[in-house]
């Protein structure tokens, strides 16, 4: 898109004009009932909310996203773990929920130790909370809407996972 840097490492900034982040919204607006679910940037809309994340951004959530283009499904975050937002993941977390997202999202955790990936994990659900009110609702939308689950084989899975990563293994040797 039109952000210069990668928002797991830093705030992009996207100084594109009123009128071109229009055109880019109306894209969103053409597809909005398409999904029963949406997800944030990480990205500044500086002709709109100057210096802030849209996934913080009261303004962006509110006018651009549920008003402009006119999305009225569950929003969840992005990777709260993203370096974009700054702050703690509980911060980051309250700053979503405040600003009108209904989930957050933790998803960087697994190249970590696990005892780090579970306490970034109670840290963002602390943060969380309990589903309730309207996005309690959004999400029950959305669980209705799938199937019930196919037997899953863990141990074939990892061997598929590893056997996918072979190639990547032997480029980096």
């Amino acid at each position: 898109g039109r952000a210069s840097v990668d928002s797991h490492h830093d705030l992009p900034s996207i100084d594109a004009s009123l009128s071109e982040l229009e055109q880019d919204f109306s894209v969103f607006a053409g597809v909005k009932d398409a999904s029963l679910m949406g997800m944030t940037g990480h990205g500044c809309l500086e002709a709109i909310a100057p210096g802030e994340a849209a996934t913080v951004s009261k303004t962006v959530i509110s006018d651009v996203i549920r008003g402009r283009i006119g999305f009225d499904g569950l929003l969840m975050t992005d990777d709260l773990g993203m370096q974009a937002l700054g702050g703690t993941l509980a911060s980051r977390g309250e700053r979503a929920l405040a600003a009108g997202c209904d989930v957050l999202l933790h998803c960087s955790g697994f190249l970590k130790e696990p005892d780090a990936i579970l306490q970034e994990m109670v840290e963002v659900a602390e943060a969380a909370g309990a589903l309730s009110g309207r996005s309690l609702a959004l999400a029950e939308a959305v669980d209705a809407t799938i199937p019930e689950p196919v037997s899953y084989d863990r141990e074939a899975a990892w061997a598929e996972f590893n056997r996918l990563l072979e190639p990547v293994a032997e480029a980096g040797a």
